[in-house]
């Protein structure tokens, strides 16, 4: 999972780097090799802490980028994006957020520098799908180029986006299946925030699909033509989780807009009924009130059968009230 990470451990802001030799694999490299002017690397790649003066401070002023570049990765509102650059490719990305506690639709931004010599990725959360390109470069099978880096990533990416996006839909499936069952408690309320976390993922994979379509035009440099088509497939993989998910919201807001209905349904039922009850009883209260008035010349009071006699005619008015309603079919 996200967040149980040992690489994040240290306060220095360098998570790791690697000097990639080409092959799969990699040399780990320390603050202390990457400020040393006099080494020289294959392709390193280095993974930040921005969250950590010192990485801020290495970007600025040591990482020889170009300033807006560096402006670009520090920024703290991203969304996804692709910056072509004349010394390389700007590449903003988000990821599911996995970490322990947190909400997966949170999604978790990375800020990918990509140039022929070098790599450079940073963020300010940890994210599962680096912890897995750094253990694959520690098992000899990393990626060999920066195309092939952001290749990979792009995959991982997507691999752990459709798990989330499939269990919406069970979720929602689950919620429709109670909704049928007439089990109110089992989805009250859960249509509304079966909507809202499609539209929290909907929010970064629009633009996300955007960026592998930049990305694959303009990546020519730094990708060739496989790369750049599977990174393009990638971009018609997130296209397909935007239909789904776009798909949830429509079903979701149906079986709302029908749970809605059904309880306005059952409200106007009841006060139906209590309309009619009220319209049967208002002329028998009128009738008790009056005969319960204590005052004197009142028919019946003298009489033995005078309380029967009002209660025979009490019935018969309900009797005939019913029958009315009958005959106007509001009953």
């Amino acid at each position: 999972m996200d967040g149980q990470n040992t690489d994040d451990d240290d306060d220095d802001g360098l998570v790791f780097a690697f000097d990639l030799d080409g092959q799969g694999g990699g040399r780990p490299l320390s603050w202390a090799e990457l400020d040393d002017p006099e080494l020289t690397f294959a392709l390193p790649w280095i993974h930040l802490h921005l969250d950590s003066e010192r990485a801020c401070r290495w970007l600025r002023e040591e990482s020889g980028m170009d300033g807006a570049i560096v402006d670009a990765i520090l920024d703290g509102d991203t969304r996804p994006r692709c910056v072509e650059h004349e010394a390389g490719l700007l590449a903003i990305l988000r990821g599911v957020n996995l970490n322990p506690g947190e909400i997966a639709e949170d999604m978790v931004a990375l800020r990918i520098w990509l140039e022929k010599a070098a790599i450079v990725t940073t963020r300010r959360r940890t994210l599962q799908s680096i912890r897995v390109l750094a253990e694959d470069v520690r098992a000899g099978r990393g990626p060999k180029s920066p195309g092939d880096f952001l290749v990979r990533l792009s995959a991982a990416l997507g691999n752990r986006i459709e798990p989330i996006v499939d269990i919406l839909d069970e979720e929602l499936e689950l919620a429709e299946e109670n909704f049928a069952e007439n089990k109110r408690q089992a989805y009250a309320g859960q249509f509304s925030q079966l909507r809202r976390r499609a539209a929290k993922l909907r929010r970064y994979l629009g633009p996300q699909r955007e960026a592998y379509q930049a990305i694959s035009r303009h990546g020519t440099g730094l990708l060739n033509s496989e790369q750049a088509f599977e990174i393009q497939e990638d971009g018609d993989r997130v296209t397909r989780l935007l239909e789904d998910l776009d798909l949830v919201r429509e079903r979701a807001m149906v079986a709302q807009e029908e749970l809605l209905g059904r309880m306005a349904q059952q409200q106007n039922d009841r006060m139906y009924i209590l309309a009619i009850v009220s319209a049967i009883f208002l002329p028998l209260a009128f009738l008790s009130g009056l005969f319960g008035m204590n005052v004197a010349g009142l028919p019946g009071t003298q009489d033995p059968l005078g309380f029967v006699y009002t209660m025979l005619g009490m019935f018969a008015a309900a009797v005939g009230i019913g029958v009315l309603f009958r005959w106007k079919g509001w009953l």
